[in-house]
């Protein structure tokens, strides 16, 4: 599943649509940065209430396919402007990262 495609079946809001054909190959929630480098995998869509420069670092660090900023979290400037120039796909959900995480699992 891609990355557009997740957003439209979860009613996901795009808020940097840098590559919405990437798909989706696995889920990870976590807000522990640290934790997330060593944790989550490539193709992943990581859950978290992290808007900030360094979860865009960790995004590409671990290759994520999306960040999904739950519970509206907001989004940082910095952040925002580094994800574009990085290529990362930032969604946002009203939701929680746990009924995010048991949807996506129903899915894939």
């Amino acid at each position: 599943m891609t990355v557009k495609e997740l957003a439209q079946k979860l009613n996901l809001t795009f808020l940097c649509e840098e590559d919405p054909s990437r798909e989706i190959s696995g889920g990870y929630c976590g807000d522990l940065l640290s934790w997330v480098m060593s944790k989550a995998q490539s193709g992943d869509c990581w859950f978290t209430v992290m808007g900030n420069i360094n979860c865009v670092a960790v995004a590409v660090l671990t290759d994520c396919a999306c960040v999904v900023l739950c519970e509206n979290a907001p989004l940082d400037e910095d952040a925002k402007t580094r994800a574009g120039q990085q290529g990362v796909n930032i969604l946002q959900s009203e939701e929680s990262a746990y009924s995010l995480s048991v949807k996506l699992g129903e899915i894939l």
